[in-house]
C-alpha cells in the first residue's frame, strides 16, 4: 500500500535464520548417516594359494536416529570390464575385514564397501585399486613347523648314522615281538605248523604292508627251523606279493628247497567266508602258533576265539582301534597301533630301520614334553604356547 513501509529483519535475526537453516541441514544430513566406510583397502591375502583377496575398512559413522544406524556392510566387486555385483552375505556392523574366497587366480578385481542402515539407505565407499590374487611360494607362518621338521629329520639321520657305525641302539621292549621266537620254537618242538593271517587289507593298505614285513622275518625263522608256514590270503594281489616275500626269505636263509608255494594260497574275498575258512584250518590242523597281523574288522573276534580254543599261541597286531579290545582279550600278545609298524625294525635289527625308529621316538618324546609343559602353563594362566600353536596352524 502507498505510504506503508516494508519491515526487513535485522542483521541479528537474519544471522539466526541462517544458523538455524545450516544446523537443521547439517543435523538432517548427519541423521541420515552420510559418512560412508573410509580407508577401504583391498590386497592379495598373504600365505595362500592365490584364491582370495582381503578387504579392510574403517566403520561408517551411525546416524542419530535408530533408523539411520548401520545395520551391516555389503561387499561389491567388479572386474575391469564389468559392473559391480554383491559378494557374500550382509556382514555384521562391527565387521572391518572380509576375505573374498570366490575369485579366480590372476584376475584383477576392484571393490566397494557399502554401509546399509536400518531403513535400507546405502552409503558406498570409494572404489579400491584393482588387485589380483597370486599364490605364495612359502607360507611364512609355517616357518616354526619347518624348523621343527628339520630338527626331526636331523634326529632321524643322526640316529641312522649312529646305528650304522656299529653302536648298539636301544629299543624299548615289545613283549609281542619278543614272543615270536618262542611261538616258532614251540611249533617246531610240537611238530605242528604256523598259521599267519594278514587280515582283509589290500596291497595298498599300510597295515597289510607292515604285516608283510613281519611275515618276511617270521619266514626267515621258519626256514631255519624247518617249520611249516601256512598263509591263507583273501586278495589275489596280496597272494602274489606274499609268495615272493616268503620265497626270498627262504632263499636268503639258504633254504630254497624248504619253500612250498602251496602253503601260501588264496581262500576267498568274502569277509565271513574267509573267517570261516581260516577257522576251519585252525580246527583241522591245530597250528601251534597263530599270527593275526594286519587290518581286521568284525571277524577279528571270530578268528581270535577259535585260535584260543585250540590252545595256540596267538600274536595279534592291528591299527584298527575298534578291534584291539578283542585281540587283547583273546590273544596271548597284541601289538597295539604303531607297534605293528615298528615290528620290522625290532625283528630284523637293521641299522637303518632301528635308527629311523629311534629318531621318531625322539620326536614323540619332544611332542609329549611340549604337551605336558603346555598343560602346566595353561593351569598357571600362561597361554603363550596355545597362542603360538594357533598362529602356526
Amino acid at each position: 500500500m502507498k505510504g506503508q513501509k516494508i519491515l526487513c529483519p535485522s542483521p541479528v535475526v537474519q544471522g539466526l535464520v541462517i544458523l538455524v537453516f545450516v544446523l537443521g541441514f547439517g543435523l538432517n544430513t548427519f541423521a541420515q548417516g552420510v559418512t560412508p566406510p573410509m580407508n577401504v583397502d583391498a590386497k592379495d591375502t598373504p600365505n595362500d594359494a592365490g584364491k582370495s583377496i582381503t578387504i579392510t575398512w574403517e566403520k561408517a559413522v551411525d546416524g542419530i536416529s535408530v533408523a539411520n544406524r548401520v545395520r551391516g556392510y555389503q561387499i561389491l566387486r567388479r572386474i575391469e570390464t564389468g559392473e559391480f555385483e554383491e559378494v557374500g552375505p550382509l556382514l555384521p556392523p562391527e565387521t572391518t575385514e572380509y576375505k573374498d574366497s570366490t575369485i579366480e587366480e590372476g584376475t584383477p578385481y576392484a571393490y566397494i564397501v557399502r554401509a546399509v542402515t536400518e531403513d535400507g539407505t546405502t552409503f558406498d565407499s570409494g572404489e579400491t585399486d584393482f588387485v589380483k590374487g597370486t599364490g605364495e611360494w612359502f607360507h611364512t607362518k609355517k616357518i616354526p613347523l619347518f624348523l621343527a621338521m628339520l630338527l626331526f629329520s636331523i634326529a632321524i639321520v643322526w640316529n641312522i648314522y649312529h646305528a650304522q657305525s656299529g653302536k648298539e641302539i636301544f629299543v624299548r621292549r615289545i613283549p609281542g615281538l619278543e614272543a615270536v621266537d618262542e611261538a616258532i620254537g614251540r611249533a617246531t618242538e610240537m611238530g605242528r605248523s604256523i598259521l599267519y593271517v594278514l587280515g582283509l587289507g589290500g596291497v595298498s593298505d599300510v597295515a597289510t604292508i607292515a604285516s608283510m614285513t613281519i611275515l618276511g622275518q617270521v619266514a626267515r625263522r621258519t626256514a631255519d627251523y624247518e617249520t611249516p608256514l601256512r598263509v591263507p590270503c583273501n586278495d589275489p594281489v596280496v597272494l602274489n606279493v606274499v609268495r615272493e616275500i616268503v620265497r626270498s626269505s627262504y632263499l636268503n636263509e639258504g633254504r630254497p628247497d624248504a619253500y612250498n608255494e602251496e602253503n601260501i594260497f588264496f581262500l576267498t574275498e568274502s569277509q565271513f567266508a574267509y573267517a570261516a575258512g581260516v577257522d576251519g584250518i585252525m580246527v583241522r590242523e591245530k597250528p601251534a602258533a597263530v599270527f593275526l597281523q594286519g587290518t581286521f574288522y568284525a571277524e577279528s573276534l571270530i578268528l581270535a576265539e577259535t585260535g584260543n580254543s585250540i590252545g595256540a599261541i596267538q600274536i595279534a597286531g592291528t591299527a584298527s582301534e575298534h578291534q584291539l579290545p578283542f585281540f587283547i582279550a583273546a590273544c596271548d600278545y597284541t601289538l597295539i597301533g604303531e607297534e605293528l609298524y615298528a615290528a620290522s625294525a625290532y625283528l630284523s635289527k637293521e641299522p637303518m630301520l632301528l635308527g629311523s625308529l629311534r629318531g621318531q621316538d625322539w620326536g614323540k618324546l619332544f611332542i609329549f614334553a611340549a604337551i605336558v609343559l603346555g598343560v602346566i602353563l595353561e593351569l598357571l594362566g600362561v597361554n603363550w604356547i596355545t597362542t603360538f600353536l594357533q598362529r602356526v596352524s
